[in-house]
């Protein structure tokens, strides 16, 4: 059964959301053996304010105590239930190659309650292989076999002149959501939640993050 977020993790904005996850890393991997976790440990480990750290948890409802702390295994609860990873998340993976493979590799996914349920490509000698206990189907199949595995979400690491036709198909199957990683501009029906993951953009802004950090070094030397 699907949780019901509450009013105030609807309210949580884009931002808040990408912060409670850094915010549940930190935690997750801190020992709960009974002591409490301050804001500004968390704030420190993150690199984001103390007062910031207190807004996002509070609107997660009545955690800690003032001058205590968070309990460490029910804060990582409450993100977890505000994130909506509570729960098991049923995911394909459609493009089988390089990027794919890594992906399929990386043990985070199930950590976090998302399991790659199918496999789909187009390239006939890849249909039929097993990858990391899977069978690879042809892609062909996937809008009915969306809806047999029980899949919820879509992964595309698929060349970008065919991700609107596969995101098509998975939208026309039910899916709830995709996580692209096409190098393309995808348009999706307002139901469905998109997340884009363009690695050029990535080092695109890591670029300009360095060189901007550079020039306000020098203009700082200069004063």
């Amino acid at each position: 059964m699907d949780s019901v977020p509450t009013e105030r993790s609807q309210r949580l904005s884009r931002a808040a959301a990408q912060r409670l996850s850094l915010y549940l890393r930190c935690v997750a991997d801190w020992p709960t053996d009974g002591e409490a976790v301050s804001s500004g440990r968390i704030a420190e480990a993150v690199g984001v304010s103390d007062a910031q750290v207190r807004r996002d948890l509070a609107a997660l409802g009545h955690l800690g105590q003032r001058g205590v702390g968070y309990d460490a295994r029910e804060l990582a609860t409450a993100i977890r239930t505000a994130l909506g990873i509570d729960r098991p998340w049923r995911a394909v993976l459609v493009g089988v190659g390089n990027l794919g493979r890594a992906l399929l590799k990386y043990q985070g996914f199930r950590a976090q309650g998302f399991e790659i349920v199918g496999l789909f490509d187009s390239d006939p000698a890849k249909v039929g292989q097993e990858v990391e206990g899977l069978p690879v189907e042809p892609v062909s199949v996937l809008g009915v076999r969306v809806s047999a595995l029980g899949a919820e979400l879509g992964v595309l690491t698929v060349p970008g002149d065919t991700a609107h036709a596969v995101a098509e198909t998975l939208v026309g199957s039910g899916v709830r959501g995709i996580l692209n990683f096409a190098p393309v501009v995808l348009k999706l029906p307002r139901r469905v939640r998109l997340v884009t993951v363009d690695l050029a953009i990535q080092l695109e802004q890591l670029a300009f993050q360095i060189q901007h950090g550079d020039a306000a070094a020098r203009a700082t030397d200069e004063e």
